[in-house]
């Protein structure tokens, strides 16, 4: 009877005993929905000759589930709505940062780990004060009070943030208010532009990084980290910003990390079906950098993988049963850095300018023409679109830049013999994939709304 009720205690102790994530990476894809996963791994396959999938790492975690988005007051979602129900756990209307639908103000799990003496990490590959990451430490009605959302990001008493930069550091209503940078400072933060500078500054007391040559003008403000597809050797990335807040954290006992692919978005939102496989191929780099710190912490680490929203209407396949996402690696730039070229080429030849001209443009920055045929009607329509842009400039706009009619119609060409399909330029309702590894991973699997993914990650670090 003795050993019967000793058995009984140490199985009560075993069910009690939950363990506790002392290192949690919260990683966020944002627009990133599961056709920007798969047709990225299908492409690699295809690059390899064959039919298939080429995993990334974030697919190959063991626990896996799907996330419904709508906000409070729409079935598509925002940024900002999204956003905040995964730094919270509540749902808002569009629009709006770290408050409920009833405008009271909602608190991030970041912001709750950070009073119970966690180390706290936000970073993004676009601005910082974006919607995405402004979420886990702002609050405010619009997510367009960029200056106001910046002035609570230097508030916040986080220990690291990086990014490109803020969108605007000067407050123009107000041109007496102090400069964010400047502000950031006051309040403690050391000032990195770039990699090599922040390296020499970690074990200071808070840290935020931007992009090189970033802090040579203050005034101005910051525009997103370039496009993987369009990077130089000199640009700040995520992989490295994540590499960085590890650096700086590891000397807390405990840290909470959220990473976000910004221009997962961006890009899906141009239709730019190369430069979304190159940015989620990017996301997983940045992912795969943790991944190198959870294998040696397995047993006190947790990572979760998930996005926003999707965005685009993204779709694998647009006729004849066939795929042929190959082709897509004859791209070699965005679709804003291919308008920025052609812009530039018109603007340096004017009224001399030759079709012949344009099309090796085209055929060096994506393939048409030299390595992918083109039909009559499709090269009819290229020829189009240059006499058009001859006689006055057509603009194509996207949520973020505006690219000449051109450009935008020949990755159209480009997009479509890959087969990829698109059924809008914003966001959508589609569900988002999730993925986890390690302490309470298992949580994570099945079908979820997004408003249930923070509590959960809350939940391990408490250990319950």
């Amino acid at each position: 009877m003795k050993r019967l009720s000793l058995f009984w205690a140490f199985s009560l102790i075993a069910l009690l005993s939950v363990a506790q994530a002392k290192y949690v990476f919260m990683f966020i894809g944002d627009g990133m929905g599961p056709h920007q996963v798969l047709s990225t791994e299908m492409y690699l396959a295809e690059l390899e000759g064959r039919i298939g999938r080429k995993p990334l790492l974030m697919t190959t975690f063991p626990y896996t589930g799907q996330a419904a988005t709508f906000s409070s007051s729409n079935g598509v979602t925002d940024s900002a709505a999204s956003g905040t129900c995964l730094a919270t756990g509540k749902k808002t209307n569009n629009g709006v940062i770290g408050l409920a639908h009833d405008s009271t103000p909602v608190y991030s799990v970041a912001s709750m780990l950070k009073q119970q003496g966690w180390g706290v990490g936000i970073m993004t590959s676009v601005t910082i004060d974006h919607a995405t990451p402004s979420a886990h430490y702002a609050h405010a009605a619009s997510r367009g009070d960029y200056y106001t959302i910046g002035t609570q990001l230097t508030e916040s008493n986080f220990d690291f943030f990086g990014g490109s930069g803020f969108t605007m550091p000067q407050d123009t209503n107000h041109p007496s208010a102090p400069n964010l940078y400047d502000l950031a400072e006051q309040k403690g933060y050391t000032l990195a532009a770039g990699y090599a500078d922040a390296k020499t500054k970690i074990g200071s007391s808070k840290l935020l990084v931007v992009a090189p040559d970033r802090l040579d003008d203050r005034t101005q403000g910051a525009d997103a980290l370039p496009y993987a597809i369009d990077r130089t050797d000199k640009d700040l990335t995520l992989s490295q910003i994540v590499e960085l807040a590890i650096a700086q954290l590891s000397s807390h006992e405990r840290f909470f990390i959220m990473a976000e692919g910004g221009k997962i978005d961006y890009a899906s939102h141009a239709n730019d079906g190369a430069t979304v496989l190159h940015e989620v191929m990017d996301f997983n780099a940045a992912i795969e950098v943790a991944y190198r710190f959870y294998e040696q912490h397995p047993d006190e680490t947790l990572i979760v993988i998930t996005a926003d929203h999707e965005t685009g209407g993204m779709a694998l396949g647009n006729s004849d049963y066939v795929l042929n996402l190959k082709v897509l690696a004859n791209q070699q730039c965005s679709l804003g850095k291919l308008s920025d070229q052609l812009l530039a080429l018109q603007k340096a030849e004017g009224e001399h300018l030759q079709w012949e001209q344009v099309k090796q443009l085209i055929a060096t920055n994506t393939g048409l023409y030299t390595q992918v045929e083109m039909t009559a009607e499709e090269d009819a329509q290229l020829q189009g679109a240059f006499a058009s842009m001859m006689s006055h400039q057509d603009v194509v706009k996207t949520l973020y830049e505006d690219v000449d009619t051109l450009s935008a119609k020949a990755l159209a060409i480009l997009n479509k013999k890959s087969r990829l399909g698109w059924t809008t330029k914003g966001h959508t309702a589609s569900a988002v994939p999730i993925f986890a590894i390690g302490v309470g991973a298992e949580r994570f699997t099945g079908w979820h709304d997004n408003s249930e993914i923070a509590p959960l990650i809350y939940q391990a670090t408490q250990g319950r």
